[in-house]
């Protein structure tokens, strides 16, 4: 069966307060980023991020996970499964040169989809599975170049999937997720957040300020026990960390009282929650995600030697039985071709 490239989605998409995304890599590649960047042009008053900020913020709870995820993944022992998916999401991106909002919205999809789901007992070829089939629908959505299934598997992976077996994979996710793919992330706040704060920076510090905070949101979103926490929150508290290391105390606590103002009195609280936590990381080695040195992707990749020595599972379409994923609440039928077959042999006994 021949895979079509073409899978695209036909959502209507909301309107976003939030600059595309080639314009936010674009902003990155420049050497002196500061207000004639053009960001700064997008929003004349403060009235005017608040309501850009409202926007986002309405939206959020709608593209979250549903609620338990965190205990259900410890439940299922899917814990370091998951954390393995997001770092395999960041590798790929990487390794492929795409958007690193990419990574943020294939690891929403991936939890959205998981958390609907009541399979017990998880095998890691179905886990692989989801994630080739959620960056692939993520650089589909989001990536102005699409790789191909097999650029997307060619490393990491202890399994390799038919083209086919992950278009249909595909077709799951996108029923279970009703096909809103324009997921509000943490990322999705960040340009428009950074648009009056990278002022407050001088110049030189820019890049090194949006390497740290890119660093802090993808150890965030590996983090199971932050992900009771709404995106709003977890990009405020990873500016709110950033900015204590690049300001003096007065601009700090000037930026921290207008940052706090865009939320209620519940996101308040969990900011505070939100930020220790991400400062008890920050404490932490950060060796596995220096993955973005200088606000760049940077990635080296295997030697053919290794490449060649890691043995890889070979996956047909009438290996992988669908339904052991269990939709929760979903009128999701996708039969596998194992049972397909069991079925026409019991019919011609």
């Amino acid at each position: 069966m021949e895979y079509d490239e073409s899978l695209l989605c036909n959502e209507v998409w909301p309107s976003s307060p939030v600059v595309t995304e080639h314009h936010h890599r674009m902003k990155y590649q420049k050497k002196n980023c500061g207000s004639d960047c053009g960001l700064s042009s997008m929003y004349t008053t403060m009235e005017d991020y608040e309501e850009a900020f409202t926007i986002c913020s309405e939206k959020e709870m709608s593209y979250m996970p549903q609620s338990n995820y965190s205990e259900n993944l410890t439940t299922n022992n899917l814990v370091t499964a998951r954390f393995r998916s997001i770092q395999w999401f960041i590798k790929a991106t990487s390794r492929l040169n795409l958007s690193l909002e990419t990574v943020f919205y294939a690891a929403n999809y991936f939890d959205r989809f998981v958390s609907m789901n009541h399979c017990i007992g998880w095998k890691y070829w179905m886990v692989e599975l989801l994630s080739v089939s959620c960056l692939s629908i993520a650089t589909k959505f989001n990536d102005t170049y699409t790789p191909t299934l097999l650029e997307i598997q060619m490393e990491d992976l202890d399994h390799l999937f038919e083209s086919s077996t992950i278009q249909r994979m595909e077709m799951m996710v996108l029923e279970a997720l009703g096909w809103r793919l324009a997921s509000t992330t943490a990322y999705s706040y960040l340009e428009l957040l950074l648009t009056w704060i990278l002022d407050s920076l001088k110049p030189p510090l820019h890049e090194e300020f949006i390497a740290r905070l890119n660093k802090l949101l993808l150890r965030a979103i590996s983090d199971k026990n932050l992900l009771e926490f709404r995106p709003s929150v977890i990009a405020l508290s990873a500016l709110r960390c950033n900015l204590k290391k690049s300001l003096s105390p007065a601009s700090d606590a000037n930026l921290h009282c207008i940052l706090i103002s865009l939320l209620d009195h519940d996101r308040k609280v969990e900011l505070v929650k939100c930020q220790k936590i991400m400062e008890e990381q920050s404490a932490v080695d950060d060796s596995l995600y220096n993955l973005i040195p200088r606000g760049l992707f940077h990635h080296c990749p295997s030697s053919p030697t290794t490449v060649l020595l890691k043995a890889r599972i070979n996956f047909s379409d009438y290996l992988v039985d669908f339904s052991l994923f269990k939709m929760r609440d979903q009128n999701i039928e996708v039969e596998s071709t194992v049972v397909k077959k069991r079925k026409r042999e019991k019919e011609e006994e």
